[in-house]
Order: structure tokens, then sequence, then C-alpha cells
């Protein structure tokens, strides 16, 4: 058997894809039971955050494997077959194990070294335990990545490079100001109770909001987190729970608001939000909209003859045009060639003969015409040098409402990126932010210590594949020892009890010592890369059965799975 991967996430596919590709909870119980359940796979486990979905297995086939677990993604996901599989990355075996210890550090997040993952594979864990999805390879691999993630974050700084995504929103939100200063005495509205918005709520606290208000479909979730911010020692901070119903009175209180919940429509619209700051949004921006554009008609260059520089045309029949423009292509539209030339002429500063055009001939103007049109046809257009318009720059008013949307699929409208008085930042503008933050100089050293983790897990896995024949190997060498000890009771039945135990510790001794190098060696060399045919050449050597081996590999899976399924460490 072997690990195989298939997933997505914000690194491979869009925003748009990650919010159709949602798995709820009881999709992901579902997910877990049709993988086991699939002939390629023996264990399964899923790891669903706000933007991954990864799909890990134990399979006997890659192929076949990975084409059963993509269909699985897409069947459970919603999306399509074609249309998810584009975004879909495959790891398979110590590739694998590399990506998971990579994101348990941090490594492959948004915000590189958050460390709110390890929290999420820890449930992904408990959750494949508690449907006894995960086995022996599973559980250690996910264990591990838990033990290397943790090492990461104590033995380097990842932690300076990385934060959680709430902190990285908020910073996005203050644009540049520290947040404890752009926080400091507002009202902020926390929707959803979930880690997310737990998390949200107690980073707010933190950092010096006046009052947090929770709001939340469960009313005990609410009224539980809202008694944990007013109550912890660390901060003085008021809070209070509210039933969702009231988030549009308390929208019009709020000067920040996260919304974190795993509603699968919107939680905010873009009318919702429009009415809580309308009123609040200074009135100065609407009236320099109008002001600039006011200043912009009046330096448009006027429409009648010669009105400016000469201009040859009159345009009176399209003035007041929208989009007119006296320098545009619409100023030269259904015109004779011989206006044509005139125009041209203005606009390169040449001076106009109307004489020479009016004694052109209409062969001559069919001509020039047919000259326009031929030059129309190979460049896309008739050429002409325009004279460059004012760009009307709109004063956009300082946010009256910050609003940070950290659930997938979005809570908030996207349309609210266009209203006046409101600065929304949601999962894409972070992916986007994200993009061009620097990175800290510890994650060379998180990648080197992923590097030798994934060396040692490796090893310790090929090594643990031999073990079950290195123990078949001493049982039979024991039965061998037993029946030589047997038969030589009947050789010689007078051997009292004294000599004949001295005779079987010898003989024990002389195996053990003929068989300690071998295995040992064995070993050694199994944990090398290719080092699986080992295992096969010390059965094909000694002869020895296959369900034997098997039988053994199967009586340490039960031995574990009592102490594995307690939960991760």
């Amino acid at each position: 058997m072997s690990l195989l991967v298939v997933g997505l996430s914000h690194r491979s596919a869009p925003v748009s894809v990650l919010e159709r590709a949602t798995l709820a909870a009881d999709a992901q119980i579902k997910l877990l039971q049709d993988t086991v359940a699939a002939e390629p796979a023996a264990e399964a486990a899923v790891l669903a955050t706000c933007n991954r979905i990864e799909l890990y297995a134990d399979v006997d086939k890659f192929h076949a494997g990975v084409a059963e677990l993509s269909t699985l993604l897409a069947q459970h996901s919603g999306v399509g077959l074609d249309d998810l599989t584009p975004y879909l990355y495959v790891h398979y075996e110590d590739r694998a194990v590399h990506h998971l210890f990579s994101v348990a550090c941090g490594l492959d997040s948004m915000v590189v070294g958050e460390g709110q993952i390890l929290g999420q594979i820890k449930d992904a864990l408990a959750k494949a335990q508690e449907l006894h999805s995960a086995g022996r390879l599973l559980n250690d691999l996910f264990q591990q990545a838990l033990r290397v993630g943790k090492r990461a974050h104590s033995e380097t700084g990842i932690d300076r490079a990385g934060q959680s995504l709430v902190t990285f929103g908020l910073q996005q939100l203050s644009s540049g100001t520290p947040v404890e200063a752009w926080a400091k005495g507002k009202r902020a509205l926390v929707i959803g109770a979930g880690s997310m918005s737990s998390l949200a709520a107690a980073t707010l606290a933190r950092a010096g909001v006046a009052e947090i208000v929770v709001a939340n479909r469960t009313s005990d979730r609410a009224e539980r987190l809202a008694q944990i911010i007013t109550e912890s020692p660390e901060t003085d901070v008021s809070a209070r729970a509210v039933p969702m119903e009231s988030v549009p009175f308390e929208l019009t209180r709020a000067d920040v608001t996260v919304s974190c919940t795993g509603a699968t429509g919107l939680v905010l619209t873009a009318d919702m939000i429009a009415g809580a700051v309308e009123g609040r949004v200074s009135q100065d921006a609407t009236a320099g909209r109008t002001a600039v554009k006011d200043d912009v008609r009046e330096e448009l260059p006027p429409t009648s003859v010669g009105a400016e520089d000469g201009c040859p045309l009159d345009l009176s029949a399209v003035q007041g045009s929208t989009g007119f423009s006296v320098m545009g292509e619409a100023a030269v539209a259904g015109l004779d060639a011989a206006m044509l030339e005139q125009h041209a002429a203005w606009v390169a500063g040449a001076g106009v003969d109307r004489r020479e055009s009016s004694r052109r001939t209409p062969e001559a103007e069919a001509e020039l015409i047919a000259e326009l049109a031929t030059m129309a046809v190979t460049v896309g257009r008739i050429p002409e040098r325009r004279r460059p318009e004012p760009v009307a720059q709109i004063p956009r008013p300082a946010p009256v409402l910050s609003v940070l949307d950290l659930a997938m699929p979005r809570d908030v409208d996207a349309a609210v990126h266009r209203l006046a008085g409101v600065r929304l930042v949601d999962i894409e503008s972070l992916a986007e932010a994200s993009a061009d933050a620097p990175m800290a100089a510890d994650v060379d050293a998180v990648r080197r210590i992923v590097s030798d983790e994934v060396a040692a897990f490796g090893a310790a896995l090929r090594a643990a594949h031999i073990t079950p024949t290195v123990v078949a190997l001493r049982a039979m060498a024991a039965d061998v020892v037993a029946n030589e000890i047997a038969r030589l009771d009947g050789r010689l039945p007078g051997l009292d009890d004294k000599h004949r135990a001295e005779i079987t510790q010898t003989v024990r001794r002389v195996v053990d010592k003929l068989l300690h190098a071998p295995t040992v060696r064995v070993k050694q060399l199994a944990a090398e890369p290719g080092g699986a045919g080992y295992a096969d050449a010390l059965r094909t050597l000694f002869d020895l059965d296959q369900e034997t081996v098997a039988s053994v590999s199967r009586a340490e899976e039960d031995s574990e799975k009592n102490s594995k399924n307690r939960g991760p460490a």
C-alpha cells in the first residue's frame, strides 16, 4: 500500500472554484466513508480548511487511486469533474509526506508560518479516527506531521514570518497603521462563533477595541464566546451576544465587522451594508464627485465650427452625445473624404486648404475613401492622432465600516468592494496581498527540517514494512528450536530438567546469534530508498509463509489501534 493525496488549495485554484468546492461537515463524513469503501483505498482522511481541500488515502494502485479520489472529490464537492480536474494536484509516497509536513509547518498556508493549520490537522485526524477510516499509515503520518509542525515553530523563527489569517486580514484593513492603534476604541461585530471567529474576537480584544458584539445562529455558542471575552483577565473589553436577526442593526453601530460562518449563501449583502453606512459617509465625497465631473466637462473641446484652432467640422448635430469627443472616432463618422482629410490635417496641426478639397474630383474622393477603408480593415480603425483628455480622479471617502470576510464560500457580497465608505478584505484580496508578502529567513530552516523529517519518516515506514517478516523469521526459528528439543526428549528420556534447560538455552543462543546480524542489517537496508525488496528476499530465502507474515502485521495493527485512537499527540 502507498500514500496518495489529491486536493486543491489557494495555490492551485481561484477563489471562485474554492467557494464552489467547499465541503460541509456532513459531506466530509460521507466522503471518508465512500473513500474507504472504494476498491483502491484502505485508509482515508480529509483535511478541509477555508482555502484547501485534500483527500489522503492509503492505496494499492496509483492510477486507479488518482481516478477514484478525484471522482469522489468532485461528487461530494458538487463541482463537476471536468471543471475540478484542472485545479487538482496529486502527491504520491514521499512527495505526499513532504506536502503534509510542509502544510503542518505553515509553508503552504496563505499566510506563511501561521499556526492555525496545526489545529485543523489535529481535527482532521480526530475525525478519521472517530470514523475508523485512519489506519496505521495515516495515524502515524498525521501524528508525525503535528510533531514536525510543533518542532518548526519551537526551533525556528517561522512565527516571525507568519501570523494568523485574522491578524493578516486586520493588517490589510488598517492599511499600514499598527493594528492596535487602528482598532483602539472601535466597536466590533463578529459574525460566527467557530474557531476562526473566536480567534478574531480574541485578536480584536487584545488590539483594544471598545466593544465586541457576537452574532451566531446558535445563541448558546455566541453567549459562551461573549462570556469568555468578557471574563478574560488579559483584556478589559465588554462583549455581548445577539441573534442573527440583529445583525442589520448592529452593522449601523459597528466600525469593524469580521464574518466567518459555515453558511452556503451570503450572510451580508451589498444592500444590507449600504443601508448600514447610509448617513455615515461624508457628504463631501459625493459633492466632490460631481465637482470633478463638472471640471472635466468644462475642459472638453467645444464642438462648434472652428472653435478650437480652426477645426473645420460642424459637429452640432452630434453635440451632447454620450461619450462624444471632438478628438474621437465619433467625430469622423459619416463624413466624406474631403472632410476626413481636413479633420486629419487639423489634428496633425497642418493648415486646411478648403479650396484644394473642393477641387477634388469624385474619382479622387472615391480613391481616398477606398484607401481609408483598406487601412481600417488592416488596423481595425481609422488612424488619428487624438489629444489626451483629462482623467477624472474620483476621491474615495475614508471607510466608516471595515469588513473582514474569512469564510469560504464568502459570507460578504463581493459588490461591497464598490461601496463608498466601506473597506472589504476577503479571502481573494488576502491571497493577492500575501503573494507579495516577504518571507522570513527562517523559512529556509523550516524547509530543512521538513526534508530531514520526510527522510526519517520514509526510513521508518520502510523499516516497518520488513518488521513483520523479521518477526515471522524469528518465530519460525523458535519453532525449529522447540521441535528439536522435543525430539531430544524422545531420544534421551532420562535427561533431567537442569540439563534439559541448559541445552535449550544454548540452542536458543546459537540461533539468536546466527539471526542477529542478518536481521539488523536487513532492517537497515530496508530503511533505505528502494529497500522494499529485502522483505521479499527474506521471505524467499527462508521459505516463510506469506499468511504468517500477514498475521503478524494484523496483530501489530490491532495492538496499536486502541492507543492510536485515543487522539493525536
